[in-house]
């Protein structure tokens, strides 16, 4: 949500930039960018790569510390729930009825340290 004179808050801005640094050591890592920041009523997807054969939807998530379990504490079942309705709405859009392979990425941001990429984070319930 932007502030009234329309520019992004800080946290939004903090939040592109934390994405963009995914973005980047994604690409460099040889993935190719399909779509971001796809939104649907049921959630957004960050990111959609391409990893060889397999679509890939990336959750970027970013915390000043560890504390209160860090950035991966904050991916709850609720979420993941979410990301995985929008990823079948996504691929159902695009793919119709033939699928390709998909995982769920997860790149966490904690404080200064560097990104830490976790494949296959989690799989759909």
């Amino acid at each position: 949500m932007n502030n009234t004179a329309g520019k992004p808050t800080s946290l939004q801005q903090r939040g592109a930039l934390t994405e963009q640094l995914a973005l980047d050591h994604l690409l460099a890592a040889g993935l190719r960018l399909l779509a971001r920041n796809v939104r649907y009523k049921v959630g957004e997807l960050d990111l959609v790569l391409a990893d060889r054969g397999t679509l890939v939807f990336v959750e970027v998530r970013s915390r000043a510390s560890r504390a209160w379990g860090g950035a991966a504490a904050s991916i709850h079942a609720t979420k993941r729930r979410r990301l995985v309705h929008a990823a079948q709405l996504y691929l159902q859009q695009h793919y119709g009825n033939r699928w390709p392979p998909c995982r769920f990425d997860v790149v966490l941001f904690e404080g200064d340290a560097a990104p830490e990429w976790l494949r296959n984070a989690f799989t759909p319930e």
